[in-house]
C-alpha cells in the first residue's frame, strides 16, 4: 500500500475524491445599513451592504465560484408576527438579487432562502398560533415568498423551513407564475441542531427565538431513516436537488442520501462548524488551511455534489 503513496505524483494519480471550485457555494449575509458589520461569533464573516455584497459577488465570479446564497439580517422594525416582509417585492434580498443580476447577469447563480424566521418577530420558520407552528398556513406564505424571489431574478429557491408538503406547492406556484426554469434546492434533511448558533446571531433571529426551539418541524439528530423519507417526499414533489444540514456531524446521512437516490445532493457546513475550525486555527491549535481543505474533501468523499461553506472564497483561492 505504501508504494502508491511514496510520491506526490502517485498520490495524485490514485486520488479517489477531488475538490474543485465548482463544488463551492458561498453563503453571504446582507443588511440594509451602510458598510460592513463583522459577526463576532463568525470570525472573518461580516454582514454586507449592497455595495460590498456586489464586490463579494464579483470576487466569487473571478474565483470561479458557481453560486452564492443570500441570507438577510432584517431590520427589527420590519419583523412582525405574520412575517409580511417575506413577501414584499422590495425586501432586502429581492433588491440585492436584482442588483446582482444587473451587475453580473448569469455569470453566477443566486440562491435565496425560503423561510419566515428572518422576518418573524418570534423567530420561528413558520406562522405561529397559540404557541404552535402552523403547517398549511405557512406553506401558503412560502409559495408567495418563492414567487416574489423568483420574480426578482433568483435562480434557485431553497426552502429551509421544513414544513410538510411545501415543495410540491412551491413548484406549482412557481410554474403558475411563469418561473418554470427556477430550480428548487430543498433543505430536505434539516436537523434541529445546536450548530446553528452563530448563524442566528448573524441574521438577528437568536433574540427573537429566545428559549423556544424548532424540534416540532426540524429532524431529531437521532434520525437517519427519517431523512431518507423526507428526501423521498421532496423529490416526489418536484425538488431538483436536496440538502443535508448540518454537514460534518451528518456525513453518514449525506452518504446514505446520495447512495439511495443518486440525485444532486448538497451539504451545508454550517456556522457552528465553521466557527469551531476557525477559532481553533486562530488560536494556533490547528493548521487553518489544512483542516479547511480536509473538511471539504470529506464532504466529497461522503458523496456531496457541492458544499455551502463560509470557507468558499478562501478555499477557492487555494484551489486556484
Amino acid at each position: 500500500m505504501r508504494r502508491v503513496r511514496a510520491h506526490d505524483w502517485a498520490r495524485r494519480l490514485t486520488r479517489e475524491n477531488v475538490l474543485s471550485v465548482d463544488d463551492l457555494i458561498w453563503p453571504l449575509f446582507v443588511h440594509d445599513d451602510q458598510g460592513v458589520q463583522p459577526i463576532s461569533s463568525l470570525p472573518g464573516v461580516s454582514r454586507l451592504d449592497v455595495r460590498h455584497t456586489l464586490d463579494a459577488v464579483r470576487r466569487a465570479v473571478d474565483l470561479g465560484i458557481p453560486a452564492v446564497a443570500l441570507f438577510p439580517a432584517t431590520d427589527p422594525k420590519l419583523k412582525t408576527e405574520d412575517a409580511r416582509e417575506a413577501i414584499n417585492v422590495n425586501n432586502l434580498v429581492c433588491r440585492i438579487t436584482r442588483e446582482i443580476k444587473a451587475a453580473v447577469g448569469d455569470a453566477i447563480g443566486v440562491i435565496l432562502d425560503v423561510a419566515l424566521d428572518p422576518y418573524s418577530s418570534h423567530g420561528q420558520d413558520g406562522l405561529v398560533r397559540d404557541g404552535r407552528v402552523l403547517n398549511d398556513e405557512t406553506v401558503e406564505m412560502l409559495c408567495q415568498q418563492s414567487v416574489v424571489q423568483a420574480g426578482a431574478g433568483c435562480d434557485i429557491i431553497a426552502p429551509s423551513d421544513m414544513m410538510d408538503g411545501r415543495i410540491g406547492r412551491i413548484r406549482e406556484a412557481l410554474d403558475a407564475a411563469g418561473h418554470c426554469d427556477v430550480q428548487i434546492m430543498s433543505y430536505a434533511a434539516k436537523y434541529a441542531s445546536a450548530f446553528y448558533g452563530p448563524f442566528r446571531d448573524a441574521v438577528g433571529s437568536a433574540a427573537n427565538l429566545g428559549a423556544a426551539d424548532k424540534k416540532t418541524y426540524q429532524q431529531s439528530p437521532s434520525q437517519s431513516d427519517e431523512a431518507v423519507h423526507e428526501v423521498a417526499l421532496d423529490l416526489a414533489e418536484g425538488a431538483d436537488c436536496v440538502m443535508v444540514k448540518p454537514g460534518m456531524p451528518y456525513l453518514d446521512v449525506v452518504s446514505r442520501i446520495k447512495q439511495s437516490f443518486g440525485v444532486p445532493t448538497y451539504a451545508y457546513q454550517v456556522s457552528g462548524e465553521y466557527a469551531m475550525l476557525r477559532a481553533a486555527a486562530d488560536a494556533g491549535w490547528l493548521d487553518g488551511d489544512a483542516v479547511m481543505m480536509e473538511s471539504l474533501v470529506a464532504f466529497k468523499r461522503a458523496g456531496a455534489d457541492g458544499v455551502l461553506t463560509y470557507f468558499a472564497d478562501s478555499a477557492a483561492e487555494l484551489l486556484q
